[in-house]
C-alpha cells in the first residue's frame, strides 16, 4: 500500500517551480495538507476539489511523513 501510494505524488521540473503535486496536476502536496491543517474534511476537500481521490490524501499525508522522518543533528 505505502508505495502505491507514494506513487500519486508527482515531481516535475517545470511544473509548480519542482515542488512535489498530485499525480501530474498542477495541485501540490502543499496546497492539501495546508487545506488539512485548516481543518477541511476529506469530504469538503473532495468536494471542493474533483479531480481529487481520497488516496490522493493519504498520498500527501504519507509524503509529508516521509519527509519528516529523519534524523536531526544540532550541534552544541
Amino acid at each position: 500500500m505505502g508505495q502505491s501510494l507514494l506513487d500519486r505524488i508527482t515531481i516535475e521540473p517545470g511544473k509548480c517551480g519542482g515542488q512535489p503535486c498530485i499525480r501530474g496536476l498542477r495541485f501540490r502536496v502543499t496546497d492539501l495538507l495546508q487545506l488539512l491543517a485548516a481543518g477541511a474534511t476529506y469530504q469538503e476537500i473532495l468536494q471542493d476539489y474533483p479531480f481529487l481521490e481520497h488516496d490522493d490524501i493519504l498520498a500527501s499525508i504519507q509524503y509529508a511523513a516521509h519527509q519528516t522522518d529523519h534524523a536531526v543533528v544540532l550541534s552544541s
